[in-house]
């Protein structure tokens, strides 16, 4: 087939699986174009079925805000028409869906049928969507779709709770390329670049947006270190760094903390890790959670949104409710202060991720392009 990924080309979730989903999608002999503002960050052209187009946003003093939205439709409607796509695969209620059903409209007056699957993400719904300003433009989104996908059956609720939702929500789950993360474990993987031989390591991946509690992550380990010889990495980037930062100076902790920044080799950090810190506040999936379990990590989370159907409780990691510093530093050093309760958890959190394989998954989202097709 030939579809077309609409996505946010940064390092956030949906970006990120988006890119993977589309270079999968590519591996199996479909043609995929990704329309966005910036060439995604994981984005590898391997593969000659692979194609980018960029969408431009002209200045113009008029707007105090530039319409995206409209450059975005009219890309769509241009790569369409001169590559016959098929498929308009979109990651995110708006402005991506809202997008793509203008561009189908637009087509269609000049007698070109195309298809749009929306995935919803997380954001799109429980905080941006569900804003009176937005609700409406995201029914439409969602009911003038084709084909509805949420990444956790957590989501799916939110949407069907919020929302007046016609359209049938079918729920595809994020997925993981295992063997990305078993090629890092068989190579040499260096800890003694970033820790002494007896310090554990803590991980924490995210943008750094307050809905993530960056602060907590903090706290966390400040009295994780108290018990347990360790070290924290801190990776992404984004608003609260700044203010994390402060906290590692303010507690006297800057020597075991690293601030790594935005990074493309997630695999490689995860690699050397133990444990897996996502205190956030919401998380639709836990996408962040999923690639360290992948990577042989325990994870210390939250219980909020889809991160239950992701961490497993008193298996894989565990769940504590939201601000719950105490609990989560207490599993963590329960996690950590025996070799052979950590391996254990190491090795159920890889076990698991078979759930959410590339192999389970991909097919699934090839039945749905199938579908739009068959209902027609």
């Amino acid at each position: 087939m030939k579809i077309g990924i609409v996505c946010y080309p940064t390092f956030g979730g949906s970006g990120v699986m988006a890119t993977e989903l589309g270079m999968a999608l590519a591996d199996k002999g479909h043609e995929v174009h990704f329309i966005t503002y910036n060439q995604p960050v994981r984005l590898d052209f391997i593969s000659h079925r692979l194609h980018f187009h960029e969408v431009v946003i002209e200045e113009y003093p008029l707007f105090q805000y530039q319409p995206y939205e409209l450059a975005l439709s009219s890309k769509m409607v241009e790569v369409v028409e001169k590559h016959q796509l098929e498929v308009l695969h979109v990651h995110y209620a708006i402005p991506h869906a809202y997008a793509a059903n203008m561009a189908k409209k637009m087509l269609l007056d000049k007698g070109i049928h195309v298809k749009v699957v929306t995935t919803l993400h997380g954001t799109d719904i429980t905080l941006v969507g569900s804003h009176p300003t937005y609700k409406t433009a995201v029914e439409f989104s969602i009911n003038k779709s084709d084909e509805v996908t949420a990444v956790s059956n957590s989501l799916k609720e939110d949407t069907l709770r919020l929302f007046n939702i016609e359209k049938d929500i079918r729920v595809v789950y994020n997925f993981i390329d295992g063997e990305k993360y078993n090629k890092e474990k068989e190579e040499e993987c260096k800890r003694g670049a970033l820790a002494n031989h007896d310090e554990r390591i803590l991980t924490h991946i995210s943008n750094f947006r307050p809905v993530k509690r960056t602060d907590d992550v903090i706290k966390i380990f400040y009295e994780v270190q108290k018990e347990i010889p360790s070290k924290l990495l801190m990776v992404g980037d984004g608003p609260e760094r700044i203010k994390a930062e402060n906290l590692v100076n303010e507690l006297g902790i800057e020597d075991r903390v690293l601030f790594l920044g935005n990074s493309d080799e997630v695999a490689k950090i995860l690699c050397f890790s133990d444990v897996f810190l996502l205190p956030s506040e919401t998380e639709s999936f836990g996408l962040a959670a999923l690639e360290a379990m992948a990577a042989g990590n325990a994870v210390i989370s939250t219980n909020t949104g889809g991160l239950p159907e992701v961490n497993i409780h008193g298996k894989t990691g565990f769940l504590s409710n939201i601000g719950d510093i105490h609990d989560m530093a207490t599993n963590a050093i329960n996690v950590l202060k025996d070799d052979s309760v950590l391996d254990k958890f190491k090795q159920n959190a890889m076990e698991h991720t078979s759930v959410f394989s590339l192999d389970n998954i991909l097919p699934q989202y090839e039945s749905i392009y199938k579908k739009c097709y068959i209902k027609a």
